[in-house]
């Protein structure tokens, strides 16, 4: 079992705020939903979709890390159920069920809109609450011109841990996915993000403690996952 001392805790918590974005959000043209393993996101879709935020719906995923050989049907489409089921009408959704990782969330969803001849000028990103910032700036990178602002379930860190989501996976992700802010923008995948000492410094402790799994592949076959 890997170390959940108070100082892991306290290091993740640090990691934690850095992903989080916490924009305020404004009427949008879309919604853009990004597949995942957690049905969250689906609900914190749909409620914003009842808040009146946009009059359209985007749901991107196929398989990925964590879906492939556990879902049945892509993330899209089990997205897209969930959302049907909390009153969002079928016809306001529509389906991007091939990407593989959030650089394919994006680019096959800009062509999508743009096949449908959609304008779109400003959207409403929503994801896992440690994947607002790499979303944010995977988006800056890959589709410019349009207004980003990005949302995910309204929880904790503690409160989104639970049995099927354990603080001990959830923390090797973000560790994970920080690392991905600190090395894609090299690669041409996301905008440059800032990282302030004190979050380096818990990535760099994390990491000491084992909290590695999920780090990115220094070869050339990572492509923006």
């Amino acid at each position: 079992m890997q170390d959940l001392s108070q100082e892991v805790l306290s290091a993740a918590q640090v990691v934690w705020d850095y992903h989080r974005l916490d924009h305020d959000l404004v009427p949008a043209d879309l919604i853009f939903v990004l597949g995942s393993h957690d049905l969250r996101v689906a609900d914190r879709a749909a409620e914003l979709f009842h808040l009146g935020l946009a009059p359209q719906m985007v749901m991107s995923g196929g398989y990925g890390n964590f879906t492939k050989g556990v879902f049945s049907e892509p993330e899209a489409d089990r997205f897209a159920q969930r959302v049907v089921e909390l009153g969002v009408p079928r016809k306001q959704i529509w389906i991007e069920n091939r990407a593989t990782h959030t650089g394919e969330n994006v680019t096959l969803t800009r062509d999508l809109v743009a096949r449908r001849d959609y304008s779109v000028e400003s959207l409403i990103a929503v994801q896992k609450p440690y994947m607002e910032r790499r979303t944010f700036a995977t988006l800056r990178k890959q589709w410019p011109e349009v207004g980003v602002r990005v949302t995910s379930p309204r929880c904790s860190l503690s409160e989104y841990c639970n049995e099927a989501f354990p603080m001990s996976q959830v923390i090797t992700i973000m560790v994970g996915d920080l690392h991905r802010i600190m090395t894609y923008p090299d690669r041409g995948y996301q905008i440059v993000q800032a990282v302030p000492a004190s979050v380096d410094s818990a990535f760099q402790f994390l990491v000491s403690k084992g909290f590695d799994q999920h780090l990115s592949p220094s070869d050339s076959g990572d492509t923006g996952g």
